[in-house]
């Protein structure tokens, strides 16, 4: 378990005191007013014990423990959206690492970030006849004809972040969309903005709006952001993942002339376009630890905790449980194909930051190997 540290925040009140211009000898004297109170009282004080408890949050294994022993012999192909994202590759490797110990074929294609990339590969994954397959991080409406083509082939699919709800679904059809429960990663997100601003922040949101799971978690955050009147969106980023390299930078050094100090806070779908952003940041003269202070709502790789740990242009992040994650789809699959119902399980959120994360670079429950292989009797 990773160690949380508990960190006190400690304020000095200053009280300035000016002598007016009036006539000689008056002696009136002004006193700067202290900050208003923010303007969502009840807001802040609630997303405050909300960000403690997420920051907080003990990792005990809370996912399955009984299920089918292992089939033998099986094959799954994971279509990764892009293995530029780096919550898509985490994910794929802990599909890698659980199916060989289950002694299964695994297999990874690129679908390069375009409709027509996961097509070819989802073609390609088709040709392998698999056992499973894998749609990782995209619309199966992408390519629905292919996904048609699999159900016509007896190949169950199960999702990540497929769609913006977790377990079965009906359309598209799944076995499972294993994926957090996005009302909690978003909520979370913006309490934390709310509750580390005191109610007072100016935020930029990214968001990918071409992923609908994308788009819903962003257009949550901007809901609940909204439920603090002194709380403003000063922008709302549609930048496709594939995009971020190439267009991150122009847009932070259009924001920075557009806002200045006004921009606070930043929230993103996704960890990666922190790692886009910060360069044009650097650039401008912006501390690492400073404004605008940032989260993001998934996924937690390695390299947003590498940022967050040294305190370089981002402060906090909603992990996935990626490793995990990839786990339970190897789990699902066998469940699939021993003819018995998904397990439902959806991991816990959390916050990590620097405070609380030990100085590792993922976050997973506890355990979860092991109740796994004690499920599979491997």
């Amino acid at each position: 378990m990773h160690a949380t540290r508990k960190s006190v925040l400690t304020a000095a009140a200053f009280l300035a005191v000016a002598t007016t211009g009036c006539e000689p000898g008056s002696g009136t004297a002004a006193t700067h007013p202290r900050p208003a109170e923010p303007g969502c009282p009840a807001v802040l004080a609630k997303a405050k014990r909300a960000v403690a408890k997420a920051e907080d949050v003990d990792a005990p294994w809370k996912g399955p423990t009984t299920g089918p022993t292992a089939r033998r012999g099986k094959s799954v192909v994971f279509i990764a959206q892009t293995l530029t994202n780096p919550g898509v590759a985490g994910v794929a490797q802990g599909v890698q690492e659980s199916a060989k110990i289950l002694g299964w074929k695994a297999r990874t294609i690129n679908g390069q970030g375009t409709p027509s990339g996961i097509r070819s590969a989802f073609k390609r994954a088709l040709d392998l006849k698999p056992d499973g397959i894998v749609i990782g991080g995209f619309d199966p409406e992408i390519a629905a004809n292919e996904a048609k083509a699999a159900k016509a082939a007896g190949i169950p699919l199960i999702g990540w972040h497929a769609t913006d709800a977790p377990g079965p679904s009906e359309q598209p059809e799944l076995f499972s969309n294993i994926t957090s429960r996005v009302e909690d990663v978003a909520k979370i997100s913006a309490d934390w903005m709310i509750a580390r601003s005191d109610g007072r922040a100016g935020v930029v949101l990214f968001t990918d709006a071409t992923l609908p799971f994308a788009k819903r978690k962003s257009d949550l955050i901007k809901k609940e952001l909204a439920t603090c009147s002194d709380v403003k969106l000063l922008s709302y980023q549609n930048i496709p993942i594939p995009d971020a390299n190439r267009r991150a930078i122009g847009a932070v050094r259009s924001l920075l002339s557009r806002f200045g100090d006004k921009w606070t806070y930043s929230a993103a779908i996704n960890d990666l376009y922190f790692g886009h952003t910060a360069p044009a940041l650097r650039a401008a003269g912006k501390d690492g630890a400073g404004a605008p202070s940032a989260i993001g709502a998934g996924d937690g790789d390695p390299s947003a905790f590498e940022r967050i740990n040294s305190k370089q242009y981002q402060a906090a992040t909603v992990p996935e449980p990626l490793s995990e994650q990839g786990w339970q789809i190897v789990d699902e699959f066998n469940r699939a194909f021993a003819d018995r119902p998904a397990s439902g399980y959806v991991a816990p959120v959390h916050i990590a930051t620097a405070a609380n994360s030990g100085g590792a670079l993922s976050w997973d429950s506890e355990g979860y190997r092991q109740a796994y292989r004690q499920i599979w009797g491997r």
